[in-house]
């Protein structure tokens, strides 16, 4: 009897239990301090969404993310999880990914190897199987981080171009006559320009965010919960036009005060509330295509408080997860040793202000660009002058905008993604090379396009001088800043741009011509104002 008196089992067990918690914990609070050092200028450079307005629902990714992990902890504690070392291979990945973002300063790197090394510490702790019930909480990261700047552009302009040409057909539907050029609404007595902030990303980001939310909870077939997700687009899309054609009808009863202010700013905020009824609408249909009702299709479920313990609990901290703690560590040093590289600018640069404004016969004057395209542009120096010469009906603009550093988010403006957000709408795009251009003779390669908006039609060259390199495709350019910022701590460059209206009744073979012979004489002048190879370079710290 007293031999069955003294056994007591749980009082180990819980102690146990306790400490590997209490040991967990510090591990993760140690595993997160190293990963905020190694990755916190991307970091950091990430959560200032409140200077984007598409991305200022960034902070609550962090919080929804945390939930959708929380509401797994009880299946994550009856997973058979344990730690596995094929995580540490997606660390190393992510720390990699670091040093190639940190090096050249491309900050987008930096901010998805952050993600790939967390999902590798996850992998590294519960195991395959812990990941697969924890995914959607890790993938839901994702839209935390944003677009590169020329990506966002681009569908910024194609945006812009599809809100204006949808929204103009709802205005025709009601009978209000409209004329459309571009994503310039012309309604007779006013003009309605559907700028970079009418787009739509402002609605679309966190849409596809809380479609993503959305599709994961609800309880329906697969295809139901992709048509969900991707009905984003197509829904802010359609509700973007719409509120274009009611501030066109707005703009065309009570004049261009309509357009902005508070009441412009307030029917933003009720059209994004109508794109989240759209999607439990859409939500609520198929619920009743099946026989059910809406909360019987989605239900938020509040994960209790003691679950939280519940996620401290899977896997175990073994070998594999103290590994990746040492690699953390070792990534946080280096990173620090790291931090102080310095990025090399060329000097003996003379500025653009002092290119000559008399070539040839053509005179040039000066001209200068509005305060908020500079604050947009964030350019070092730039040059916009429109030349003419004696008896020439068409004169010629030039434009260059240089850069002494391409990094974080400065960088070189496309003319393929930014005269469309200007209305312009392109004829004819081809690469073209230019003949007896080039100071030994050789040709310049240019991109070509013919460029209309209503009436108006502009022929335009265009090229970018990026360390010696004379390049046509963006792509490229973005390549190689990474690639020269790598290997040669250097990313300055600019973009040249030539521009010639075309009257009515001139043909687009004689702007050719004007284009290119002004083309001849400028260009060897440039040599001066953008750097090549033979420049001198002085050290600029980047932080």
């Amino acid at each position: 009897m007293t031999t069955s008196q003294t056994a007591a089992p749980p009082a180990p067990e819980t102690n146990a239990t306790l400490s590997w918690s209490r040991t967990g914990l510090a591990v993760l609070i140690a595993c997160a301090l190293a990963l905020a050092v190694i990755f916190r200028d991307g970091l950091w450079l990430m959560v200032q969404w409140w200077e984007e307005p598409e991305y200022q629902h960034g902070y609550l990714i962090p919080l929804v993310s945390l939930y959708l992990v929380w509401a797994k902890a009880a299946q994550l504690q009856a997973t058979p999880t344990a730690p596995s070392s094929a995580g540490l291979v997606l660390v190393v990945l992510g720390l990699a990914g670091y040093v190639l973002g940190e090096l050249s300063a491309i900050y987008t790197v930096i901010q998805y190897a952050f993600l790939l090394a967390l999902l590798g510490l996850v992998w590294t702790a519960v195991g395959w199987r812990g990941v697969r019930v924890l995914w959607a909480g890790l993938l839901y990261l994702v839209f935390m981080i944003p677009l590169p700047r020329f990506v966002q552009w681009n569908l910024s302009n194609l945006f812009q171009l599809w809100s204006s040409e949808i929204g103009s057909g709802f205005l025709r539907a009601i009978g209000i006559s409209v004329y459309l050029e571009g994503n310039v609404i012309d309604l007779g007595v006013y003009q309605l320009q559907v700028v970079e902030a009418c787009s739509g990303l402002r609605y679309l980001f966190p849409l596809v965010s809380f479609s993503f939310f959305c599709a994961y909870l609800f309880r329906g077939r697969l295809w139901q919960k992709l048509v969900v997700f991707l009905s984003a687009i197509p829904i802010t899309i359609l509700m973007n036009s719409f509120r274009i054609a009611v501030t066109g009808v707005l703009v065309n009863r009570y004049g261009t005060g309509q357009a902005e202010g508070f009441l412009h700013y307030f029917e933003g905020w009720i059209i994004f509330v109508a794109c989240i009824a759209l999607l439990f609408l859409e939500m609520a249909a198929f619920a009743l295509a099946s026989g059910r009702r809406l909360a019987e299709v989605f239900e938020v479920e509040i994960p209790a408080p003691a679950d939280f313990g519940l996620l401290l609990g899977a896997g175990g901290v073994r070998a594999p997860v103290w590994a990746a703690l040492g690699l953390l560590v070792l990534g946080a040093a280096g990173s620090l040793a790291i931090q102080g590289r310095e990025e090399v600018v060329p000097q003996g640069r003379a500025p653009l202000s002092s290119f000559p404004l008399v070539l040839g016969e053509w005179r040039g004057q000066d001209e200068s660009l509005a305060a908020d395209v500079l604050g947009e542009l964030k350019l070092t120096d730039y040059l916009t002058a429109s030349y003419r010469r004696a008896a020439e009906p068409m004169p010629v603009d030039l434009y260059v905008a240089y850069y002494d550093s391409q990094r974080k988010g400065a960088s070189v403006h496309s003319p393929r993604a930014c005269l469309p957000g200007g209305g312009w709408v392109m004829e004819d795009f081809a690469e073209r090379a230019i003949p007896d251009v080039r100071a030994d003779g050789a040709p310049l390669l240019v991109n070509y396009a013919v460029i209309t908006r209503g009436p108006a039609k502009a022929l335009v060259y265009y090229w970018f001088m990026q360390r010696g390199r004379y390049l046509t495709n963006e792509y490229l350019v973005k390549w190689y800043i990474f690639w020269d910022a790598l290997t040669r701590s250097r990313t300055d460059g600019a973009m040249v741009r030539v521009t010639v209206p075309v009257p009515e009744g001139t043909s687009i073979e004689a702007a050719q011509k004007t284009a290119e012979e002004f083309i001849r004489l400028a260009e060897p002048k440039l040599y001066y104002y953008i750097p090549q190879e033979s420049l001198d370079v002085r050290p600029l710290r980047v932080h």
